[in-house]
């Protein structure tokens, strides 16, 4: 008769690795519970840890990729082990958070293994937009693995990380810096890039802490405390950002990518906002970092501040090669359509195409005194309007002048209903916290379909 086994015995099979240590350290103190602990595949144990815990207090689901087992090879019990965390995390409206590290797949397993990575796809879709997924790549990402990971609401790497589809090594144009955390931020795909594990674990804390557990929770926190920062007029970008909110609460994201654009979550009277701050003219990587940003807050209820001072969208041949149509339309499509709470806070110019995606779906729209809001730069509307008229550069300057200060001022805007309010930067802060409470109770029914045919 076969001797019975122990908890004990079984566990000696199974070495600690760096994967748990990760996951632990993920975890508040000891609230890590580690699920299918015992998995096989062809009597060896499988390379992804998985299991549930505590962060900050709130349930998260959570896999690891093991190194230690077949250098973290995927394989279809690994793949059944990740779809379980999917499905707890969606039962139970909990994020998850994968923290990524593989050499690869088992191809051994041939065919099968497709379907298997097909499984896993398949259930991080159905999460998407229900419960917050965050993707730590703290080693080897790569081929459909890479894919799958790209899924996520964010993706944070550690500097030495490798993030790609094809192997560099074997791609045929062998570019400089392909399959690098830097290259991943430059091109979009990473949203914070971190030191090590640890920084990158506790980025996807701080993020976890902030972002709501799921669609139908409200995202905020009490963790920080009221900003005493004063609010001026020459605050640009994320500057500006960073005085609105309350202190220390700000996380920007996609640093690298859409450098005329600054994105980043963050709290307003302890209810968790994003917010949007443009500072020059919008090109094709601008407009789809600021679509994707919006929309995932979108997803999740949380109000959007948006701060604009732009010309507009880059006017250029390259950009037009670069997409910059498609992904302007995008960036209109995305704030139109969305239907969480939306102020804009206009502290310089807002020209044409640009006022229309940042600022004409807003459901509160703020503007300093010396703003100006037009269908075109000054001087353009003064060649149009007046050129019979115009025989100096003074004189088109003058011209220009008195465009800028009556038809393109924001009391004009104001007085034709397309801005709610004229302030000073003073009054800023509390402008914008009195639009956040006017907006929390905002309902939107939305048309029957399926979704937003979106433009990719």
């Amino acid at each position: 008769m076969a001797e019975k086994k122990t908890i004990a015995e079984m566990e000696q099979k199974i070495s600690d690795s760096e994967a748990r240590n990760r996951l632990i350290s993920l975890f508040d103190e000891d609230s890590f519970v580690e699920l299918d602990k015992f998995v096989s595949s062809k009597g060896e144990t499988v390379g992804v840890i998985t299991g549930y815990g505590l962060v900050d207090g709130s349930t998260v689901y959570a896999f690891a990729q093991d190194m230690s087992v077949k250098s973290g090879a995927v394989c279809k019990a690994a793949a059944a082990k990740i779809k379980k965390v999917y499905e707890l995390a969606i039962k139970n409206g909990s994020p998850v958070a994968a923290i990524y590290d593989s050499n690869g797949a088992d191809v051994s397993e041939g065919i099968e293994l497709l379907a298997a990575y097909g499984d896993i796809a398949e259930a991080s879709a159905k999460l998407s937009g229900v419960v917050p997924q965050i993707a730590i790549v703290a080693g080897v990402c790569a081929g459909t693995t890479a894919m799958l990971a790209c899924m996520a609401d964010y993706v944070i790497m550690t500097e030495k990380s490798e993030f790609f589809m094809t192997a560099p090594s074997i791609a045929e144009d062998q570019l400089p810096n392909a399959g690098t955390a830097e290259n991943a931020a430059k091109s979009g795909v990473a949203a914070i890039i971190a030191k090590d594990d640890a920084e990158a674990i506790a980025a996807a804390k701080k993020l976890i802490a902030i972002l709501p557990q799921n669609n139908l929770e409200l995202a905020g926190n009490d963790y920080y405390e009221e900003n005493t920062a004063d609010v001026t007029a020459d605050l640009k970008g994320g500057d500006m950002a960073k005085a609105l909110a309350d202190a220390d609460s700000v996380i920007e994201l996609y640093k690298d990518f859409g450098t005329a654009a600054y994105v980043a979550l963050g709290s307003i009277n302890w209810r968790t906002t994003g917010f949007v701050a443009v500072t020059g003219k919008l090109t094709s990587a601008d407009s789809a970092k600021i679509a994707r940003f919006v929309s995932t807050c979108d997803a999740f209820s949380i109000p959007v501040v948006t701060i604009a001072d732009t010309e507009g969208f880059e006017p250029s041949a390259a950009a037009e090669l670069a997409g910059s149509i498609r992904d302007a339309a995008k960036l209109t499509q995305v704030y139109a359509s969305a239907t969480t709470a939306k102020i804009t806070l206009i502290t310089g110019k807002a020209y044409a195409g640009a006022y229309v995606a940042l600022a004409s779906a807003s459901d509160f729209t703020l503007a300093f005194e010396d703003a100006v809001i037009a269908p075109c730069a000054p001087t353009a509307a003064a060649i149009m309007l007046h050129s019979d008229e115009i025989d100096s550069k003074e004189k088109l300057a003058e011209l220009a002048a008195e465009y800028e200060a009556n038809d393109a001022s924001p009391f004009n805007a104001a007085a034709y209903g397309y801005v709610d309010r004229v302030i000073t930067a003073d009054e800023a802060k509390a402008a914008i916290t009195s639009a956040m409470d006017l907006l929390s109770g905002k309902r939107v029914a939305a048309p029957a379909r399926k979704h937003i045919n979106f433009v990719y």
